[in-house]
């Protein structure tokens, strides 16, 4: 191996493996059957050698120190200081004092890479510091919607210098990692140093790191010992897809990196102004332990790349590109790196055979809208008899339309057997309003089999419905009701649940969760405004508070999640009513709660709030059913923008009913907003 000089930082990690080698060896071994000798040799060492010791190591020390001095100095020229002006803030007032971030040159020719995080106010104009000092004016070029990267150009003679890549085979665990920004100083790289703690990470977008990652290096590289660039530093989250997403994390000892490797067969594409978006399939997989599930497709939705190859409901996922795949993570994991337009191989089992389909990824899905058959499930089952008893059939409903009513029975869908709802909502996942398919029933006692066209879920909310008969028999340990306090005990906030005498083991109960206005926390008005409610249409209230009671915080929809989670061990909570309600800045954490948690909430109520406008809405699924209730003041100075968000989620077929109210509700208006809950069922 030939060095170019002893500042070489390949030269600093031969030398340092070499002391590393000697102050091993000039340490004591102990070995079996010598530990009397050893400590006799131990106690018989003269200081010189003591001393020699000492100076290895600290040689070792020194020459750690010079190799990452080094390591630092080699990747400085590619490196980038990036100044970005006139970024948006709220309601589009634009900040006044500009905001510094770095990037990492990826051509010659003025390309270069950043983070999406100092980018996602939309800046007016941004200027690089070249190495020499010069600053430039830059251009946004491209943006990856999946790694939250972007493509800058700079116009300039000055080559840049692009640096040395790490190929993904040569990472490490456990290897020493600097990550580098040039946010403080136009000329000094800030610095801090980890190991390398995983290699596929945010479902295989991403490498990490336990070395201090911020946004006073968010955009840099993170290096290896020998200047070498592993990724390029940017904020994630596994839970959200936002420039933003994982920017709390900053300095926690949890960072990531996208690696550069993984980026090399896109360049070109960005650089030609062509945005990198994730990879869409089309397919909802069974519900449960993504840990531990097979990848079993539970619905295919219409139009979808996944729908167009073929694959079914029932396939179960067995490779993707020729690596194994036996759980949902797995899936996750070798799809999540894929952009809009890859091409993949899947593998199958479909029965006793295994079926090979290709396909091409998409970046678009057609917004899905669920079918509706028209009508609401009974929700006192008897095991002895099949299928689901009808409660209520919606007026000019398909269901209506073929005369079923009350008391009839829905026995199978398009030839599939059906016994519970969640039945019913997998096998309609599938489908889209306008699809015709036979369904079995028992109507007026006689067995039929009906030919019904679906249409979509309705926004109207019935003026009356039928209440659920209590149930007559007690359980034989009647469970606690009343107010009954929720303390998590590594939370600070306070929680208590509204649980009616009415309760009964045997019948399933609706959630709401009240989220309330800042400083506003009245429990007694609470239980006065909903006790009846609880008590008739068979709900439980959870009130939980904001730690500090004059505002909510974003990372409260952790706690009020849990407080879900708790409430839900104790009692049996319909899993199709769990509702997030909330006044203000609590109907903006409810639309938090609710697009953050779409495995878990079916019902979101607002009253007077706004969809945070960076809040990442994602598309409907098929197999978890959102409803939107929302209530404004047309006078409010929110109206505006809370309609253009609304618009914004009717645009992406969510059923959104809309009253308007000044104030909170009127009595009337929890009558019906308590009508609708009761729906949420609906199939």
């Amino acid at each position: 191996m030939t060095f170019t000089s002893k500042t070489d930082p390949r030269f600093l990690m031969t030398t340092l493996r070499i002391f590393s080698c000697q102050v091993y060896r000039s340490m004591p071994v102990n070995r079996d059957g010598l530990l009397v000798l050893f400590i006799l040799a131990s106690a018989l060492a003269t200081s010189t050698e003591w001393c020699t010791s000492t100076r290895a190591a600290d040689d070792l020390l020194s020459l750690e120190a010079q190799a990452m001095k080094s390591a630092v100095a080699r990747i400085a020229p590619s490196v980038l200081r990036i100044e970005t002006f006139g970024n948006q803030q709220r309601a589009g007032s634009p900040l006044t004092n500009s905001r510094i971030t770095s990037g990492v040159a990826v051509s010659e020719e003025g390309h270069i890479l950043s983070s999406a995080f100092q980018f996602a106010g939309k800046p007016s104009s941004i200027l690089v510091t070249l190495p020499t000092g010069k600053r430039v004016a830059a251009q946004i070029v491209a943006r990856d919607q999946s790694r939250m990267l972007v493509m800058l150009k700079v116009t300039t003679e000055e080559k840049l210098s692009v640096p040395e890549i790490v190929p993904r085979a040569d990472m490490r665990v456990g290897q020493w990692t600097l990550a580098v920004g040039k946010t403080f100083d136009k000329d000094l790289p800030n610095r801090s140093v980890g190991i390398l703690s995983a290699l596929n990470r945010i479902w295989g977008k991403a490498i990490q790191t336990d070395a201090k990652i911020s946004p006073a290096n968010y955009g840099g590289p993170l290096i290896d010992i020998e200047g070498r660039t592993l990724g390029i530093l940017v904020p994630m989250s596994p839970q959200q897809q936002t420039e933003v997403a994982g920017a709390e994390w900053y300095d926690s000892g949890i960072g990531f990196a996208v690696p550069l490797a993984d980026m090399l067969p896109y360049l070109e594409q960005l650089k030609r102004g062509e945005d990198l978006k994730p990879g869409l399939l089309g397919i909802s997989l069974k519900a449960g332990d993504i840990y531990s599930l097979p990848a079993e497709i539970a619905a295919v939705q219409p139009k979808s790349p996944a729908y167009q190859a073929n694959l079914a409901v029932g396939d179960v996922i067995v490779d993707v590109d020729k690596q194994p795949v036996s759980r949902q993570v797995q899936l996750r994991h070798a799809l999540g790196r894929h952009y809009a337009g890859d091409s993949v191989s899947l593998t199958v089992q479909r029965g006793e055979e295994r079926v090979t389909v290709s396909l091409k990824l998409t970046d678009k899905l057609d917004p899905y809208i669920h079918p509706f058959l028209g009508l609401l499930p009974a929700r006192l089952r008897n095991s002895n008899e099949r299928g689901i008893e009808i409660r209520y059939v919606y007026a000019n409903s398909p269901a209506a339309k073929i005369g079923l009513r009350p008391g009839d029975r829905l026995l199978a869908i398009a030839e599939k057997n059906i016994n519970v709802p969640d039945d019913v909502y997998t096998i309609l996942g599938s489908f889209e309003p306008g699809s015709e398919f036979a369904i079995s029933v028992i109507k007026s006692g006689r067995p039929e089999t009906i030919a019904l066209s679906t249409s979509k879920l309705p926004t109207q909310i019935p003026k009356e419905l039928p209440l659920v008969p209590p149930l007559e028999t007690a359980a034989d340990n009647p469970a606690i009701t009343g107010l009954i306090p929720i303390k998590l005990p590594e939370e600070p906030n306070e929680c208590v649940a509204l649980v009616p005498d009415s309760y009964k083991a045997g019948v399933l109960h609706g959630l709401v969760v009240w989220l309330h206005p800042s400083g506003q926390f009245n429990q007694e008005r609470l239980v006065k405004r909903w006790q009846r409610h609880c008590n008739t249409r068979h709900l439980i209230l959870l009130m939980p508070q904001a730690a500090k009671q004059k505002r909510w915080v974003p990372t409260e929809v952790d706690y009020v999640r849990k407080a879900i989670d708790e409430i839900r061990k104790s009692y049996r909570i319909d899993d199709t009513r769990i509702v997030v309600h909330g006044h203000q800045a609590g109907g903006v954490l409810a639309y938090m709660l609710a697009f953050s948690q779409r495995d878990l909430i079916r019902g979101v109520a607002t009253v007077d709030a706004e969809v945070p406008r960076r809040l990442n809405v994602p598309a409907n699924a098929p197999l978890q059913r959102l409803a939107v209730y929302a209530a404004s003041d047309s006078e409010s100075p929110r109206a505006a923008r809370a309609a253009a968000a609304l618009k914004r989620l009717r645009d992406l077929q969510y059923p959104v009913t809309t009253r308007q109210s000044k104030g909170y509700l009127s009595e009337m208006q929890v009558d019906e907003l308590v009508r609708w809950i009761d729906t949420l069922d609906r199939l």
